[in-house]
């Protein structure tokens, strides 16, 4: 069984077991978080929302709290000597997906 669940802005693809890194959510390594915006349920029985699955959850375990890898940000306008640095670390959270249910 999967479902397709909505978090930060994007739609992420998950199965019982399978870890995910997503957006950064306010909860506490080693807490569980609930997603409740549940826009598919797949496998045997499909169920598909308009936009959400009424009744369906995903519940999660948070393994870690982190930050991505730096990227730079290099802005640059031509012939005007005007040159920016900057770098980013995108913060996210693995969490652990433990049931599906509907």
């Amino acid at each position: 069984m999967y479902a397709i669940i909505e978090t930060g802005g994007k739609q992420v693809k998950v199965e019982e077991g399978q870890t995910i890194y997503v957006e950064k959510l306010n909860v506490e390594e080693g807490g569980s978080v609930t997603f409740d915006k549940v826009l598919f349920v797949g496998g045997d029985d499909v169920k598909v929302g308009s936009p959400v699955v009424e009744g369906a959850t995903v519940t999660g375990k948070v393994e870690k709290q982190g930050k991505d890898k730096k990227i730079i940000v290099f802005k640059y306008k031509a012939k005007k000597n005007n040159r920016k640095k900057q770098g980013h670390r995108q913060p996210y959270t693995k969490v652990t997906i433990e049931k599906i249910s509907f």
